[in-house]
């Protein structure tokens, strides 16, 4: 497992955040993201045999929001 972060663009509310890390926590490989409105980023912890990071930028942009590895 490895955690990178993501500079996150979009977000309005502590709402976004949660979508986030819900669209990318029911992601096999994920183990765990967490997202900080304040701080427009996320942070997660994923298996990079099963995900990429190509992936979760991907991820993100399906729930609404811009992503880039921070």
């Amino acid at each position: 497992m490895i955690k990178n972060k993501f500079k996150i663009t979009g977000m309005h509310c502590t709402s976004c955040a949660f979508n986030i890390d819900g669209e990318l926590e029911d992601t096999d490989g994920i183990k765990e993201a967490s997202t900080n409105f304040a701080k427009a980023q996320t942070e997660v912890e994923f298996d990079p045999e099963k995900v990429s990071v190509d992936k979760i930028i991907k991820l993100i942009k399906t729930v609404g929001y811009t992503a880039t590895l921070a």
